[in-house]
C-alpha cells in the first residue's frame, strides 16, 4: 500500500472547502492589506517586470515568485480559506510542497494552520481551509508561498462576518533583505519558518525578500533598484551566488557602495554564507565580505553590521541543512535569533 492517507488520515489534503454560507474577497481590496509583494500585469511579484526583464535569466525567472507575501486582515468569521490563483509551482526534491507552493496563517500571532497544496494536480492552484471553535474577533496574517507565483488570491470568508484592517507593523519602513536561495526561503517546511518572516514576527516589522535562488548576482541594475526603495535596514546576503571569489571580490562591495551612496545613514548588515564550519574556500569568501564591511568602517561608516556564517548557525550547528546548504527550520530559527540580536543590541 503506497498511499499513506489510506493508513493515516492526517495527511489527506483538501483541495476545495465547501461552505454553504461563504463569499469570496480578493486580498487587493480593503480592508485587506498586502506587504511584500505587489500586483503588475496579472500577477502578484516581488520586483518590478521592467527591472526583471533588464536582469534577465534567473532574476526574471524568480521575480514573480512570492516569498515574503502576507495578507493581513481581522475578522469574526469561524472560518478561513484561501483560493489561489497559482501557474507556476516548484517542486524539488528536498524542499517540502508545504514551504514552496504553500500558504500559511497565523491567528493573533500564533501558528494555526498550514494550507498545503494537494500532491497531485495544483498546476492552476488550489483551495484549503480552516474551522475556528467559535466566532470572534481574530487577527490573520496569511503568508505566500516561497517558490511559487500567485496570479489571484481570494480569502473566503463566512458572507455576513465582520472584516477590519488588521493594526499595522511598528515600523512603517520595511526591512529590505537581498541574497540567495536560503534568503528566498529554501528549504523552509512552510513560508512563514523563513528567517525573515520569524525576524518580521518577533520584532512586528514589515520587509521585502529580494532574494533569488542561485540568481543574485549584485548586478548594477539590482542594485539601482534598490538603493531606491525606502527602507529601515538593509540585510545584504550577497555571498552564495557568486560562482567564484574573483567575482565575490568585483561586487560585492560594488553594491555596497552603489547603496551606501544614495543612503548615507542607512543600517547595513552584512551576512556571509550560513554555514557552521568553514574551510579554506570558505574562509576566503567569508573574508571577501569581511573586508567590504572592514572598509566601510575604515572611512568611518558607522552604519554597517556583519555576521558570519558560524554565528548565523550558532543555535543549530550543523543540524541546521537539509544539504549542507539550505537551511531547515532549525537552521533559519538560529539566523532569526542572531539577526534579531543586531537589530535590538544597536536599535537598528
Amino acid at each position: 500500500m503506497n498511499d499513506i492517507t489510506r493508513i493515516d488520515k492526517n495527511f489527506m489534503v483538501e483541495s476545495t472547502f465547501e461552505k454553504e454560507d461563504a463569499r469570496y474577497y480578493s486580498a487587493e481590496e480593503e480592508p485587506f492589506r498586502v506587504y511584500g509583494v505587489f500586483k503588475e500585469n496579472g500577477r502578484f511579484r516581488r520586483l518590478p517586470e521592467a527591472v526583471a526583464d533588464i536582469i534577465g535569466g534567473g532574476v526574471h525567472s524568480l521575480h514573480a515568485d512570492t516569498a515574503g507575501g502576507r495578507v493581513r486582515f481581522m475578522t469574526d468569521s469561524p472560518y478561513v480559506a484561501v483560493h489561489a490563483e497559482m501557474d507556476v509551482l516548484r517542486r524539488m526534491n528536498h524542499f517540502p510542497l508545504s514551504g514552496s507552493c504553500g500558504f500559511d496563517m497565523y491567528v493573533d500571532g500564533r501558528y494555526l494552520k498550514t494550507f498545503v497544496p494537494p500532491y497531485g494536480d495544483i498546476d492552476n492552484g488550489y483551495e484549503s481551509g480552516y474551522d475556528f471553535e467559535d466566532s470572534r474577533m481574530r487577527e490573520i496574517c496569511i503568508n505566500f508561498p516561497l517558490y511559487a507565483t500567485v496570479k489571484e488570491l481570494y480569502i473566503k470568508l463566512q458572507k455576513d462576518a465582520k472584516i477590519e484592517a488588521a493594526p499595522l507593523y511598528e515600523d512603517k519602513k520595511p526591512i529590505v533583505f537581498y541574497g540567495s536561495s536560503i534568503t528566498q526561503g529554501g528549504c523552509a517546511s512552510r513560508p512563514g519558518m523563513s528567517y525573515e518572516s520569524i525576524l518580521s514576527r518577533r520584532l512586528n516589522r514589515d520587509f521585502i525578500n529580494l532574494g533569488f535562488s542561485g540568481a543574485a548576482r549584485a548586478e548594477i541594475p539590482m542594485a539601482d533598484h534598490i538603493k531606491n526603495l525606502d527602507m529601515s535596514l538593509f540585510v545584504y546576503d550577497y555571498d552564495y551566488n557568486a560562482p567564484n571569489p574573483e567575482e565575490l571580490i568585483e561586487r560585492h562591495e560594488r553594491m555596497f557602495l552603489i547603496i551606501r551612496e544614495a543612503n548615507p545613514t542607512l543600517p547595513i548588515l552584512m551576512l556571509s554564507k550560513p554555514k557552521y564550519v568553514l574551510e579554506g574556500y570558505d574562509k576566503w569568501r567569508r573574508d571577501i565580505v569581511e573586508t567590504t564591511y572592514k572598509n566601510a568602517k575604515t572611512r568611518g561608516d558607522e552604519n554597517v553590521y556583519f555576521l558570519d556564517g558560524p554565528a548565523l548557525m550558532a543555535l543549530c550547528g550543523e543540524d541546521g541543512t537539509v544539504d549542507n546548504v539550505h537551511p531547515t527550520d532549525f537552521g533559519f530559527a538560529s539566523m532569526a535569533m542572531a539577526i534579531e540580536k543586531v537589530i535590538r543590541d544597536n536599535n537598528l
